[in-house]
């Protein structure tokens, strides 16, 4: 499970273990945090030269490598840490924020404590964040609903053998080249978005008809089990054309284009994205 965390109005990406039941922390993410570099990533290779030759823990050998998605919408190996880890990290980085992002990282583990024993709990603090930024109820409503709908549609991907996440990706790209005419990188550069989520900046119907083209697609599975990638593929066309066609003759009607280049918000109040 990847999510973002923000300490400091900055993101940092996070992935939490299942079988360890821990957050794993970006190392380049939390570095830029603490240190304002423009180039974290060297500044982690520095610093890990530094350490080493000053005696210290070779830091690599606390780390972990997990894919993370990148600033550019791909997965990428990406060092991270645990808390302990971490920990140990921030003590070779000299920083006045050291301390605050300690006790911010006691807050993460308690908070994730929470949601597991109250899973409620991670769905109200989502729609908090989305108030916080502006949001009307009415849209964070069917925000939250797409996520869950989202949510649903992957859980039956998985159960048919889907595993890998580029086949997500690419299933996901399908059910919106049904629904839209476009691939959600295609839609990013519409609405001129990089890293940003994309469905953050939906209007009303951009969301509804991107629900009704995963819910399609949710229920052709699980009536027809389609199994493996190739065959899922097929149901997430399918399910994307029932949502595409819907939206074609709502625009036939209404005499107006669904898909808009126009952001939800304006960019400078949405720079923190959800996952």
């Amino acid at each position: 499970m990847n999510k973002i965390k923000i300490f400091d109005q900055k993101q940092i990406r996070t992935l939490w273990e299942e079988k360890e039941e821990q957050w794993y922390f970006s190392v380049i993410d939390v570095i830029e945090v603490l240190t304002d570099s423009v180039n974290p990533r060297d500044y982690w290779f520095k610093m890990k030269k530094r350490v080493s030759l000053e005696g210290g823990t070779e830091l690599s050998t606390i780390c972990r490598q997990f894919k993370l998605k990148a600033p550019d919408g791909k997965m990428r190996i990406t060092d991270t840490a645990n808390t302990k880890s971490l920990l140990r990290i921030i003590q070779s980085i000299p920083s006045p924020k050291a301390e605050p992002f300690k006790l911010w990282l006691a807050q993460v583990g308690a908070d994730r404590l929470d949601e597991i024993e109250n899973p409620e709990l991670a769905t109200q603090r989502t729609r908090e964040l989305y108030k916080a930024k502006g949001y009307p109820e009415e849209w964070i409503e069917k925000r939250m609903r797409s996520i869950a709908i989202r949510e649903e549609l992957t859980d039956e991907w998985k159960q048919r053998g889907i595993k890998e996440q580029i086949e997500y990706a690419i299933l996901t790209a399908e059910i919106s080249k049904a629904t839209f005419g476009l691939t959600p990188s295609e839609y990013k550069k519409i609405k001129g978005l990089k890293s940003q989520n994309l469905r953050d900046h939906m209007t009303d119907l951009e969301l509804i008809f991107s629900m009704l083209g995963e819910a399609s697609t949710k229920e052709i599975v699980i009536n027809t089990n389609p199994k493996g990638f190739a065959e899922n593929k097929k149901a997430a066309k399918t399910g994307g054309k029932i949502a595409g066609n819907a939206r074609k003759q709502l625009e036939l009607k209404s005499g107006k284009n669904v898909v808009s280049s126009e952001n939800y918000l304006p960019a400078k109040k949405t720079k923190k994205e959800l996952k």
